[in-house]
Order: C-alpha cells, then sequence, then structure tokens
C-alpha cells in the first residue's frame, strides 16, 4: 500500500510541477500578484509530494519488498541498513528519483528565501524550474517507473523470496555519500539557469540580478567541488586499480559543470561590481546547466559504457535527448532572440580585476571546450562512420595541463589589480616574495623527491604561488606592512568573509596543484608475487606478507592477507588487502589496503594466487596524493565561508553590511 502511495504522490507531483510551470508566467504578464504566488505554493507542494514517493521507495528498500521490481533488482535482505538505503540511488530509477528530489528542493528553496525577489522575477524563475520538474518527472513516469511490482511482469507469479543484491562496488559508504553531492551540485546549476531564462522573458538584466544569482551559482558549485572530490576518493580506494582520475567520459561529464560553473562564479562578480560581461554571464548560466543535462544524458543513455553510468534502454536516451533539445535549443533561442537587445555593460581595460576575471573565463570555457570534444568526438565518429577509436589520458592531460597552466599563472594577480583599470607593475612588486618562496620549495621539492622532469618543479611551484598568493592576497587587505601585527590584524578580522572564502578556494586549489603534480610524476608501481613470510620493498619501506584468513561478512565472504610495514627496521602500519565474494550475485571485488604517511599513501592491491601458492600483490607508493583531496575540501570550505557571508547569502536582503571604519578603508574590503 505504500508503493502505491508513492506511485500515487508522484503522478500527483507532475499535476502540481505542470501548475507551477503554467500559472506563474501567467501572472506575471497579466501582473496579478495572486497568481504569481501560486509559484512558490506550487513548488512546495510538489517537493512534499516528491519527497514522500521518495520516503515510500526508501520504505521498500529498508523493509526489503521484493515485490518491487527496483527493489527485487538491487537490494538484499542481507545487505546493511545504510547499503539498502544508499541502494535507492544505485540504479537508474531510484538515482532519477533523487535526481527529482533535488531539483524540486531547489524549487522550494527559492519559494521560501526568495522573497527579496521582484515578484515577476520569482514568479519565472519557479515556472522554469516548473517546467524542468514536468519534463523529468513524466520521464520518470513514463521510461523509469520505480514503483513497478513484480506481478506486473508476470501476472499470478509469487513475489520473489530473495533480491538480486546491489551491484557489489556501490556497497560502499563513499556510495552513500558521493551521488547526493554530486547531485547537489548538478541540479543546483539549474537555479541559475532558470534565473538566466527569467532574466530574458523580464528583458531585464542588471548588476541586481547577479547578486541575485551569486549565491545559487556558489552553493552548487561548492556541492559540485565535494561531488568529484568524494566520487574520485572512492573509485580510488574501492575499485584497486590505484588511480585517482581515468578522463571516464562520466567522470568528464560532471567535471564539465564544474568548470563551466566556476567561470560563470567568478563572470558573475564582474557583473555585480561593475554592471559588465551581462551577455556572457546569462550565457554561461544557460551553459553550465546545459552541460549538466548533456551529463544526465551521457550517464542514462546507454551510449557508453562506465563504472560510474547506468547503461540503459536507448529509448530513455531519446527521452532526454528531446529535453535537452527542448530546454537547451529554447533557452539559445531565447538568448538569440534577446541578444541584440541587451546592453553589454561596463568598459574597463585589459589590465584590470576585471580583465584578469575575462582571461580567467577564457580559459576556463576553453578548457571545457577540449574536454567535451575529447569526450564527444569518439561517440560522434562510431555513429557516423562505424569507426571506433579512444581518446585517453594523454589527449587530456596534454590538452588540459597546457590550457591551465596560464590560468594557474595570473590567478594571483586578479585580487592585486584594481577594478576598471590596474597597474601590474605595482602588481608584480606586492607578489615578488611569493614568487621566489614558491619557486625555491619547487625546486626544493623537486630536488628531495629525486629530481625529474623541470617541468614537474615549475608544476610545484605553480601550487605554492597559488598557496602564497591567497595568503598575500589577506595580507595585503589587512595592511600588515604599514598597520602593523594588532591593527593588521584587526583590519583582517573585519574583513568581509567572502574575502577569506576566496582565499581559501584559490589556497586549496594551489594544495591540489601540489597533489596532482608530485603523485603524477614520482609515484611507483610494481607487481610482486610473495610466500607467507616473504618481504618486499616499496621506496623507504619495506613490506612483509605476514598471513592469510577468511571474513565472513553479512552478504560476502573475503579472503584477507594481513601486511606488516617497516622503516628502518621499525613497524610503523599494519594492513589488510582482501577479496570479496558477494553471495547472491557472486561477483568479486578488491578491497585495498591503505596505509597514510604525512600526505603519502602506500596503497596495496592483491590479485590471484600463482600456481605454485604465490600471492599476486600489487603495490604503489604514491607521494603527496591526500593533497589532491585535501585541496578539494578546502575549496569547498571556501565555499562555505563565502556562503555564510550576508551580502553572498541565498534569500538575504540586498544591502550592505556595516563593517569597522578601518575594514572598510582597505582595498578590497567592499568585494
Amino acid at each position: 500500500m505504500i508503493v502505491e502511495l508513492g506511485h500515487f504522490a508522484l503522478a500527483l507531483a507532475l499535476a502540481a510541477a505542470l501548475v507551477q510551470a503554467f500559472v506563474p508566467v501567467l501572472g506575471a504578464i497579466r501582473r496579478d500578484e495572486r497568481l504569481m504566488a501560486v509559484g512558490s505554493t506550487g513548488a512546495l507542494v510538489t517537493f512534499l509530494l516528491v519527497g514522500l514517493s521518495y520516503l515510500a521507495l526508501t520504505w521498500a528498500y529498508v523493509a526489503s519488498d521484493f515485490s518491487v521490481v527496483n527493489v527485487w533488482e538491487n537490494s538484499h535482505s542481507l545487505m546493511p541498513t545504510i547499503y539498502k538505503i544508499s541502494g535507492v540511488w544505485g540504479n537508474h530509477e531510484g538515482s532519477m528519483m533523487l535526481w527529482l528530489l533535488i531539483l524540486v528542493f531547489f524549487s522550494a528553496l527559492v519559494a521560501a528565501f526568495g522573497a527579496n525577489l521582484p515578484k515577476s522575477l520569482k514568479a519565472n524563475v519557479l515556472s522554469v524550474q516548473g517546467w524542468i520538474a514536468a519534463a523529468f518527472l513524466l520521464f520518470v513516469l513514463l521510461t523509469s517507473n520505480p514503483f513497478i511490482r513484480t506481478m506486473a511482469l508476470s501476472p499470478g507469479a509469487p513475489a520473489p523470496a530473495e533480491g538480486r543484491d546491489l551491484n557489489p562496488v556501490l556497497q560502499d559508504i563513499g556510495l552513500a555519500i558521493h551521488p547526493p553531492l554530486l547531485y547537489l551540485g548538478y541540479v543546483g546549476f539549474s537555479v541559475c539557469f532558470s534565473f538566466a531564462v527569467a532574466a530574458l522573458i523580464d528583458g531585464r538584466i542588471d548588476a541586481a540580478w547577479a547578486r541575485w544569482v551569486r549565491p545559487w551559482t556558489l552553493l552548487a558549485w561548492t556541492f559540485l567541488t565535494a561531488g568529484i572530490a568524494m566520487g574520485s576518493y572512492w573509485a580510488y580506494y574501492e575499485l584497486g586499480w590505484g588511480g585517482w582520475w581515468f578522463w571516464d567520459p562520466v567522470e568528464n561529464a560532471s567535471f564539465m559543470p564544474w568548470l563551466a560553473g566556476t567561470a560563470l562564479l567568478h563572470s558573475a562578480l564582474v557583473m555585480e561590481k561593475r554592471e559588465a560581461l551581462k551577455i556572457w554571464t546569462v550565457l554561461l548560466a544557460i551553459m553550465t546547466f546545459s552541460l549538466s543535462l548533456l551529463g544526465t544524458f551521457l550517464v542514462r543513455s546507454g551510449v557508453l559504457t562506465s563504472v560510474h553510468s547506468f547503461a540503459s534502454d536507448p529509448s530513455r536516451g531519446v527521452f532526454i535527448l528531446t529535453i535537452l533539445a527542448i530546454f537547451i535549443g529554447g533557452a539559445f533561442s531565447l538568448f538569440a532572440f534577446r541578444a541584440q537587445s541587451l546592453t553589454p555593460g561596463g568598459l574597463f581595460q585589459p589590465v584590470s580585476r576585471e580583465g584578469s576575471l575575462v582571461l580567467n573565463n577564457l580559459i576556463l570555457v576553453v578548457s571545457t571546450g577540449a574536454i567535451l570534444t575529447g569526450t564527444l568526438y569518439p561517440m560522434l565518429l562510431e555513429a557516423l562512420t562505424g569507426e571506433k577509436i579512444s581518446v585517453g589520458a594523454p589527449f587530456f592531460n596534454l590538452a588540459f595541463g597546457w590550457l591551465m597552466a596560464p590560468l594557474l599563472l595570473v590567478l594571483p594577480f586578479g585580487p592585486f589589480l584594481a577594478w576598471k583599470r590596474g597597474d601590474l607593475g605595482q602588481a608584480a612588486r606586492k607578489l615578488r616574495l611569493v614568487f621566489v618562496l614558491a619557486l625555491v620549495l619547487g625546486i626544493l621539492i623537486w630536488f628531495v623527491e629525486g629530481n625529474g622532469p623541470m617541468l614537474a618543479a615549475l608544476g610545484i611551484a605553480a601550487g605554492f604561488w597559488l598557496i602564497f598568493g591567497a595568503l598575500a592576497d589577506l595580507w595585503n587587505r589587512a595592511n600588515f606592512a604599514k598597520a602593523g601585527l594588532s591593527n593588521g590584524l584587526r583590519r583582517l578580522s573585519g574583513l568581509p568573509r567572502s574575502a577569506f572564502g576566496t582565499a581559501l578556494a584559490h589556497l586549496g586549489l594551489g594544495v591540489t596543484v601540489l597533489g596532482v603534480v608530485i603523485v603524477s610524476i614520482w609515484e611507483t608501481e610494481h607487481i610482486v608475487e610473495l610466500k607467507i613470510g616473504e618481504t618486499t620493498t616499496s621506496g623507504a619501506y619495506e613490506i612483509r606478507f605476514d598471513r592469510e584468513s577468511t571474513l565472513k561478512g553479512p552478504n560476502y565472504t573475503a579472503e584477507l592477507a594481513h601486511f606488516t610495514v617497516t622503516k628502518d627496521g621499525v613497524v610503523v602500519a599494519e594492513t589488510d588487502s582482501s577479496k570479496r565474494i558477494y553471495t547472491a550475485r557472486q561477483m568479486p571485488t578488491t578491497e585495498a589496503g591503505i596505509m597514510t604517511f604525512g600526505a603519502s599513501q602506500l596503497y596495496l592491491s592483491i590479485g590471484d594466487k600463482t600456481e605454485d601458492g604465490k600471492m599476486v600483490v600489487r603495490i604503489w607508493y604514491k607521494p603527496w596524493i591526500l593533497c589532491i583531496w585535501v585541496g578539494a575540501l578546502i575549496m569547498m570550505a571556501g565555499g562555505f565561508v563565502s556562503l555564510s557571508d550576508r551580502r553572498l547569502r541565498v534569500g538575504a536582503p540586498a544591502k550592505r553590511k556595516q563593517v569597522a571604519p578601518a575594514a572598510a578603508a582597505l582595498p578590497g574590503a567592499a568585494e
């Protein structure tokens, strides 16, 4: 009965979404505030109904109701409860329910916290959100219904007594966290898209519009950063391949909106401060969510196979492609129709803070285009000619690496340049010490790690250049050089939180760059065959294969290999690496043994045994690898710190926060 109620609530949600789609925009046309208010009510009702439907599906998983086809195919009575709950989004139908839930959740947030928005703009935003929700509700109900009973497929047959179990690689805490974070980013950009379309309908795009869009962009960007980082770390420790990024098409599908969203975040800043880049900012808002929709198509259409994808019925792909054509095509058509009536905004010199942000945007967008080309070209070529090719890591590393190099170089200059017209020489003088420190540390670490390509030293220096550049920005804003320590600290405490958030984001990027460069150049890998009691070495560590044992889990059995790691004769770590066999699917998985030493890790993964009884062990030493994810966490923290600034808080009144006179007088204190 609960399952049927969930299905019914989903159908009612479609009706509510259609009301939300039609009525508010009609009210905006007629200037009827009562009709415009229907948008908020519709958004809240749609969220309530989709939430009830999602809870009903979750209940079916937790209760192991195998009369529901989706539960039968993706769950098992012996699964731990946490994986029953996360199993809801471990398949196509359930993940679409999560996608929908987050979509209508963002609509409800706009309805609840958008009181300061002009009524017509809010009505149009909620109307566009309603159209998106209605389209995907229709998609779920017609092609991806998670509430179908087994009796509908086999009339008269009894419900299965047991489920087929969830894909073993998805039975991991990382997959209980990664998809919700990723979808909060992916789907969160729908609000930016809706604001752009609503503004084009209204014909009003100004600094106030950018101020309203920035918090939503920052919120989505922050969650997408966390989602990508969590997905990278999950693939690293769970799949047993020892890699942290594979340029997999589905990874690219999440990375492209992140790059475009980063460009949108910086472009909206220019628009808010200087009323410049209006047309470009609106275009970026449309592009970012369009790339999110493209990612949804790639994951669910069956056009590619990936550990991250749901290879499904191609008819579903056609449906999503239709949604893409309607929303992306419609938005770009509206943009083309309105483009001539949009004013370009304020003028500025190339050497200025605006100029540095424009360069930032150009590099990010070109990088996105390069990744998009490498991702789609093999599929397009196969569709047109039947020829199969693969575009792998060498292309992406070369294209993306060289495109991003100039961005890393110029990024610290931006905060030191004035708006409208800046002094590049003055900014360079303020960054002299930063440049020297970064270069010295780059060469020092290059030497300590054992030399290598000279470009590696420059890559390390680039990471420190970003880190020290972010700290130098705060130092300069607080004017420590002239004000002294006590006054400088007082000035620092008076800076807006968004200044600290920006510095954290740039610093986090620098930490990630350090991890990427060092682990890419100096990681070591070797495969050995060991008997119990034998040892091998990796870097400065000696690894001994101690013993084997078995373990029975709730729904699997595991063969464990225990290892002891010593350095200079002293035991520094112990770990187990295992191979699991899941009872229901009889599918093996490998659980790596990972030992952390500072920011570096030893990574052990066992394979099959040889004919003479030796264990095949694959060993990696990965220097500084944790910097990759620590940097992402720092970037995410920067996003949340910025969001805590009242001027960037979603739904906050558009008024300036009072600051101490000393802080207000600082360069850039109003940023």
